[in-house]
């Protein structure tokens, strides 16, 4: 049956489905127990803030990395190695309570805490898609599909953070006693078994997703220490304009990704790991669906009008969260926030490659995420000092009045840039 649903996308792109769940699925409850993981152990804000920002600057070289040689070494390899990154990192950080050892665990491995992904993965797996299409109008589809699946495991994983608080309550029953560090550290032993799990279904694709002919490989062998100059003129006018915009937005995004929201939430409220994995798994689910959601609307009023249009509202829910007097209030706000805010995800990721050339798109899927993960990797070592300084509120406050600047900048700028599908219904 799922063959049939999915009868115009090739074998390559139903493993990559798969791993974007099974990567998704550890990042859900990663991202969750990882900051209150690190101030049970002792760490106070400052060190908290510089090692999720540490995980972000990583995805920054590893995105680097991988758009300069990816289509040069080959994507598959790339993507094995960044899997095996993502293991040695969940292994690491279930094995030791030392800083330092924390500190290099998050610099080397494939560590996300956002509840989102800009990374290497995605950079290579954006460029690859395409490729897997029998129908290519079904782009738009794919691309809401793939950060569906995701974000529905996504959804699962963030349940299993309130696994921890489980086993204690159920081992106590056997006068088991296990703390609640020692329970979060099984969480990343499986972190590190579902990167093995990562492994073995990226040696199952085929060398379709490499560049496709001799041609396009000397031409990317030719110019890869020089990406950018790789792009046309027209392309790399698009692309830089669009990379600025992304970087602002990122940097917004910074200040609420989601071990900060549920640091947050831990902090204003006291919410247990239980609560919160409801709260954010919800989110995830309502987030899902909005994939589907925004690839109809895209198809109907356009990408760049469905990334804005969306994004506003969702920006005006997270400012209300940070001035809610009950939880309850708090998560309500958020899950209406999250039903809206990452309707952008697909209709960027496939506004970018619709309007660049096939072999332009690695490099511009490189160049957008790089600079989404540079400005993403400031903002969390800002939030400790925005909240000591101001309130717990300021980093929502200041984030989602920055996303609403960036979402009118991006209609101002790009709502006459279409892709070829809107040209011609146009």
């Amino acid at each position: 049956m799922a063959l049939l649903l999915f009868n115009w996308l090739e074998r390559d792109g139903r493993l990559l489905l798969a791993a974007k769940m099974v990567r998704m699925f550890a990042y859900g409850f990663l991202s969750v127990i990882l900051a209150i993981y690190l101030k049970l152990i002792g760490f106070d804000d400052f060190l908290i803030g510089l090692i999720l920002t540490t995980t972000l600057l990583n995805s920054v070289i590893f995105t680097l990395v991988a758009s300069f040689y990816a289509d040069k070494i080959g994507r598959r390899k790339f993507l094995l190695l960044y899997a095996a990154l993502m293991s040695v990192s969940g292994f690491i950080f279930a094995a030791s309570e030392n800083y330092f050892a924390l500190i290099i665990a998050t610099f080397v491995g494939t560590i996300n805490i956002t509840g989102a992904e800009t990374g290497a993965f995605l950079t290579i797996e954006q460029a690859i898609l395409p490729q897997t299409l029998k129908n290519a109008r079904k782009r738009n589809t794919v691309f809401a599909i793939y950060n569906m699946a995701g974000t529905f495991a996504m959804a699962a994983g963030v349940l299993l953070s309130g696994l921890p608080t489980v086993l204690q309550q159920h081992l106590q029953h056997f006068d088991i006693v296990l703390n609640q560090v020692g329970s979060i550290k099984l969480l990343f032993v499986l972190y590190g078994v579902l990167g093995i799990v990562l492994i073995g279904i990226y040696l199952l694709l085929s060398q379709k997703i490499e560049i496709r002919n001799n041609q396009e490989k000397q031409k990317v062998e030719s110019i890869q220490l020089t990406k950018i100059s790789s792009l046309t003129p027209k392309s790399r006018s698009i692309i830089m304009r669009l990379s600025g915009l992304f970087a602002v937005d990122s940097f917004a995004g910074g200040f609420m990704i989601q071990s900060i929201v549920s640091f947050w939430f831990f902090a204003r409220f006291g919410a247990d790991l239980i609560t919160l994995s409801y709260i954010f798994s919800a989110s995830a689910v309502l987030t899902a669906f909005s994939f589907m959601a925004a690839a109809k609307i895209a198809d109907r009023i356009g990408l760049i009008n469905t990334m804005v249009f969306t994004h506003i509202p969702a920006n005006i829910f997270i400012i209300a969260v940070a001035f809610a007097p009950t939880i309850s209030i708090a998560a309500v706000l958020y899950l209406l926030r999250m039903a809206l805010s990452q309707m952008d995800v697909p209709t960027r990721q496939s506004y970018i490659v619709a309007v660049v050339r096939e072999d332009e798109r690695t490099a511009s899927a490189g160049i957008t995420n790089i600079s989404r993960n540079v400005t993403q990797a400031i903002s969390p070592s800002l939030t400790g000092i925005l909240i000591n300084s101001l309130s717990l509120a300021a980093p929502f406050v200041i984030g989602g009045a920055l996303k609403v600047v960036y979402d009118v900048a991006l209609f101002i700028n790009f709502r006459n840039i279409k892709p070829p599908e809107e040209k011609e219904e146009s």
